[in-house]
């Protein structure tokens, strides 16, 4: 375990270091001013994310994983799909309505949603699709189908808000997709479907076990969106204060509080639904179950480290680079870029996702090219929002080209990249993106177009970082499929081509 440990801890070291250097880059710039107590602050919680990242990393591995596949393929076995749909829908409501994230985005619009009302319709929208990924999956319905209908729906209910007059939900519904698949979420939810596709999927296992995470992040932007068509009144945003406190010891004191009963509330979900399974029907062996218990344990110390130092170190960092960047727009689309190309590396559950593709495809599909693909993609996300943030427009001009070319890409590249590229939309849009990428675009809509913009411009980044890595792996399949095709034709060509002589004839 110690072993394992310390390479987790070289892998969150190596994702994380990135952010830091160009953070500390840019103080010593006449761009940036930082005071050297802000810095401080800074550093430490960078020190305390790497060492949660490495933390979670290792209780994944050793307990969300395996607990989330165990009680897919266990439900499954069982012979009975109803039980395993009503499971499915429980989990979804209950998981989802315990995310952190979807607690804060709750709070962004407590003045015209209730927020327990939020809560539960955004919950439904998950368990209900998380339900369609099972049945899927059972009867061998094309991803590419479901998610072409799907968006759809989607964008014809755009327009509807927007004719509406309720155009300020409009990038608050499809951000609710990204917050909702969060740190606990994803993890979970991926490796629920690869337990589920390795008894349901037959032949096509592999391709099955991806796309539940999609789907998961379907669900919370229809529901948003129908809320905000029957809601009344404007959505009134007050920004949060930024500043790092003064009372830096009580800050993290107060935060790690928080982060303990909202954690410990997500985390004691999973467990309780997992040990009635037990006792029930998967029958573990004791030593599997101690393991799950251990592997737990590091999960919640390291979202505890890692959410306490992301919420108290990198939000207020966040915001006030974006403010004083956004003097000069050229500089503050460059740096939305490079920030957004290395922040995705930092997230903890992109590594999860990594992982179990690399797993899953034999190593046919790399770790290294999933992490390029990916930094490609939120950095161009990140750096085209700041764009938008500057020249004032909607975001449905991103959005709807976007989800266009990633839903035609889906035709050409083989089925696997498709659910794979959908799954990192939502894993990639996570608690550093919410914590440090938004409160960058809070701070630079505020000086670019004042607070009263916040909502239509700042708004929306954590779906654009959900879109672009559906075109960018996409086109990492696309090449997979081109090079294929051309050593076929290479290999055409030499036979061809071959002397007569070369060809022995047996008659």
């Amino acid at each position: 375990m110690k072993n394992a440990f310390l390479e987790k801890l070289k892998e969150s070291l190596t994702s994380v270091l990135p952010v830091v250097v160009i953070v500390l880059v840019l103080s010593f710039t006449p761009l940036v001013d930082l005071t050297g107590y802000e810095i401080g602050v800074f550093c430490f919680s960078s020190f305390l994310l790497i060492l949660g990242m490495g933390l979670f990393s290792l209780g994944a591995d050793a307990a969300m994983s395996p607990m989330g596949e165990q009680i897919g393929a266990g439900l499954t076995r069982s012979k009975s799909k109803g039980l395993l749909i009503l499971v499915c829908f429980a989990m979804g409501v209950l998981i989802t309505i315990a995310e952190p994230d979807l607690s804060v985005l709750a709070e962004q619009i407590k003045n015209k949603v209730d927020p327990t009302a939020l809560l539960v319709t955004v919950g439904v929208g998950v368990g209900a699709f998380l339900v369609i990924g099972v049945l899927k999956t059972a009867f061998k319905v094309s991803l590419n189908a479901i998610l072409m209908v799907c968006y759809m729906l989607l964008f014809a209910l755009a327009s509807l808000l927007v004719e509406s007059g309720n155009g300020d939900f409009l990038a608050l519904s499809f951000d609710s997709g990204g917050v909702t698949t969060g740190p606990i979420t994803a993890p979970f939810i991926m490796a629920l479907g690869a337990g589920i596709a390795g008894t349901l999927g037959g032949k096509n296992h592999r391709d099955s076990s991806f796309g539940f995470v999609a789907l998961c992040s379907i669900g919370p932007i229809l529901m948003v969106a129908f809320l905000g068509l029957t809601s009344k009144g404007n959505v009134s945003y007050v920004p949060p204060d930024y500043a790092i406190s003064q009372d830096i010891v009580g800050a993290f004191l107060h935060r790690a509080w928080d982060t303990i009963k909202e954690v410990g509330l997500s985390l004691g979900l999973i467990v309780a639904f997992f040990t009635v399974l037990q006792i029930t029907f998967l029958k573990l062996p004791r030593a599997k179950i101690v393991r799950m218990a251990i592997g737990m344990v590091y999960t919640f110390i390291g979202l505890l480290l890692f959410l306490t130092a992301v919420n108290v170190g990198f939000a207020p960092i966040g915001y006030k680079i974006g403010n004083q960047l956004a003097e000069n727009s050229t500089v503050l689309v460059i740096a939305g870029f490079v920030l957004g190309a290395v922040t995705v590396l930092a997230e903890p559950a992109v590594h999860v996702l990594n992982k179990q593709v690399e797993e899953t495809t034999n190593k046919a599909i790399s770790k290294k090219s999933m992490l390029v693909a990916l930094s490609i993609g939120v950095g161009i996300s990140l750096g085209l929002s700041m764009l938008r943030i500057v020249l004032d427009f909607s975001i449905l001009y991103y959005l709807v080209p976007g989800y266009f070319i990633s839903l035609v890409l889906s035709l050409f590249v083989p089925k696997i990249y498709t659910a794979i590229a959908f799954d990192s939309g939502g894993v990639a849009s996570g608690p550093l993106t919410s914590t440090f990428i938004l409160p960058f675009a809070i701070g630079a809509c505020v000086m670019s177009q004042g607070v009263d913009k916040i909502l239509v411009d700042a708004f929306g980044i954590v779906a654009m970082v959900a879109m672009t890595p559906l075109i960018t792996i996409q086109l990492l399949g696309f090449r997979s499929v081109m090079e294929r095709q051309l050593k076929s034709r290479i290999a055409q060509r030499k036979i061809i081509s071959a002397e007569d002589d070369q060809i022995i004839n047996f008659m």
